[in-house]
This record gives structure tokens, sequence and C-alpha cells, in this order.
């Protein structure tokens, strides 16, 4: 069986991520390619399509063909959920591009839309299938760490602020770097944790930096007219249960602690971390003791054939749990929980207060 995607949004994640993975899975080929920027698409079909595939300007018209089987979807957040439900509606599974959507509301409707059609849904969350987050997982699954009562998760730039697209327009991504990279870093550390009920969140948003003309950065010096997002965010949430969880999010920090898509976890039996590759750590016979775990190129443990290519192995398990009916990795309702938290800590900023989740 053989499933036809299109890719609706031909930029820098289309071309980094998705279009490269799907090109080596088996069991799907690209046949539609939508950009606003013609040549983009275009340059798309040449690449990674074949002389019959299609190029459009307008996704709507991309959705009335109804031999598309998936839509990835790889545009800025704003358009994620109208294009995503817009889909679904049309027939297609969908694979959206991270964070799931800007707002909370916009989220729940991409799932009303999944359940409605009865398509699947999932979210791009690549870092679940890296060999450290892969192994750690089945630490935590195996209960080695115990009850995880204290966690961080960090997204730390010194300075690495995109320049390009519309990274930095508020309008458009909902955010900076919190919205942008500490997405990565708190999915990952809800998932080993397992939790997904917050009781509150608290945080700050800061704009310190985006103001400065020629400040160093690794894509070039940044816009501060265009600069309408936060440079550095950091949020605290209390999960119902009682744990915490610290999340740093930055794109330019005075900082050399840097790291991102990284979890520290915390539990009754153990704990561990991603900062100098992956370190389990715990007690026995009256003593302490520090794992070094070494990873190699075996690669994600549950899709055979991935290797250390955390893109091809999101877009393999996808293709698959669409062919085989089965659950894809990334559920959509784990990456709500994520939205949820990313627009409580905006929100709190905003009025310096706490906010309580309700369900």
């Amino acid at each position: 069986m053989t499933l036809k995607v299109g890719i609706i949004g031909c930029g820098g994640i289309a071309n980094g991520k998705h279009m490269p993975a799907l090109k080596k899975v088996e069991g799907a080929v690209m046949v539609a390619f939508c950009d606003i920027v013609p040549e983009r698409a275009e340059q798309a079909k040449a690449e990674f399509g074949d002389e019959n595939a299609a190029v459009y300007t307008d996704y709507k018209e991309l959705l009335k063909d109804a031999s598309i089987d998936v839509i990835h979807v790889c545009t800025p957040n704003i358009s994620h959920a109208e294009i995503s439900i817009a889909s679904m509606e049309a027939g297609k599974h969908v694979m959206c591009e991270k964070p799931m959507a800007k707002t909370t509301a916009e989220a729940q409707a991409m799932i009303d839309a999944a359940e409605r059609t009865g398509k699947k849904l999932t979210i791009g969350y690549q870092n679940r299938f890296r060999p450290d987050s892969a192994y750690l997982h089945k630490v935590c699954e195996n209960n080695e760490l115990g009850e995880i009562y204290y966690a961080k998760a960090k997204a730390i730039r010194r300075r690495a602020v995109p320049t390009w697209g519309v990274f930095l327009d508020e309008e458009a991504q909902g955010g900076g770097p919190l919205i942008d990279i500490g997405t990565h870093a708190l999915d990952l550390t809800l998932w080993m944790m397992d939790n997904y009920k917050p009781k509150y969140a608290v945080g700050n948003a800061y704009h310190k930096l985006s103001g400065r003309k020629d400040a160093a950065n690794a894509w070039g010096p940044w816009d501060p007219e265009k600069f309408t997002v936060e440079d550095s965010a950091i949020g605290f949430i209390t999960m119902e249960n009682g744990a915490t969880i610290v999340l740093e999010a930055s794109w330019a920090l005075n900082t050399l602690d840097v790291g991102e898509a990284k979890t520290a976890l915390c539990g009754t039996e153990g704990g561990a971390d991603m900062e100098k590759g992956l370190r389990i750590n715990g007690e026995a016979y009256g003593k302490t003791y520090e794992k070094h775990i070494g990873l190699d190129a075996a690669g994600v443990d549950f899709y055979d054939g991935a290797g250390d290519d955390p893109a091809l192995a999101e877009a393999q398990q996808w293709i698959d749990s669409i062919i085989n009916d089965t659950e894809p990795v990334v559920k959509p309702e784990q990456a709500l929980v994520v939205t949820r938290i990313l627009e409580a800590i905006y929100k709190s900023s905003e009025t310096g207060m706490p906010v309580f989740f309700e369900d």
C-alpha cells in the first residue's frame, strides 16, 4: 500500500525535515506541493516529487484532489489549525508541524475535527525519536526512576535568533522561543513523566535583548522593529499530583549553559538528564552511582532501519500508523496539553498572576 502525500508549506521545516524524510519512507509518495511562493513549490516538486506531481499556491485547491491520503502542514503557526481542520474535513490524515496551534481553542478544534472525521492527526515532535529520548522513555516506562516529582525542560540558545521567515512576528507565530523551541523540551518532559494533568502555571516572557541593533547572532543581526516576540521565557508548572516542572526557553541569553530539547528528571528511585549525553543516576548498596549511556546507530528501538535519524523515524512511524491503523506515537491530546501550558505561561507573564487550569 502506498499513500499519496501533499505538502502544504514548502519553506524551511518542509525542506529541512518533512520532505527529505518522506522521500526515504516506504509506503509514501509526495504527489502535491503548495506554497504561496510558487517558486518554492516548484523547487520542492523538482527535488522531492516526480514529473506528474502537482503544484499549487492555494491549499484549498490542493485539498480538492480526492486521491491524496495525507497532508503535512508546514506553514506558520497562525494557519496550523485552519489548514489541518480543512484537510481532515477533506478526508485526509494530517501531520501538523509543532506547535499544534497558536491557542488552546485552535488546538481543541483540531482534535474535534479529527474525532468528527475519523482521520488521524499527529504533531511534529521529532525529538521523541532521538536514540537518547527513546532509551530514556523506556527507563521511565519501566518505572526505574520511580515517581518523577521534579523536572527541568531546557531549550536555551546563547545567540541563535532565527531571522528569516515569520519567526519574529508575534501575530503569525503566537510567540518566540517558548512556542518555538520550548515546546520541544516541554513535550519531551511530559512524555517522560507520563503526566498530562497540569494544575497551574506561572512565568515570565522577556524582551530584554530584542531591541538591540547589530547584535551578535548566529544568523546575522535581527531587525529590532520586527522582533515583536519574546527573546526568553521562564515558566514554572505545578501538576495535579504535586510534581513541578521548570521550563526554560531562549533564543538569546547571556549564558554558556546552553542546550535544546533536553530534559532532566528527578524521581524517588533515581534521576536522569541529557546535559552531557544521557546520564542515569541513583543509589545501590548504600552508594550513589552515575551511568553514562552510550548510544550508537542502532537508533530508535521501535522502528528498525531508522538509524539515528529522528525525522526519518518520525515519518516512518506516522505512515505506518495509517497503513496499519494504529495510534501515532505523538497523540494530539498530548500536544494539546503542551499548547495549554505554553498559553498559560504567556498569560501569566502578561497578568503577573498564576494561571489555573480548568477541565
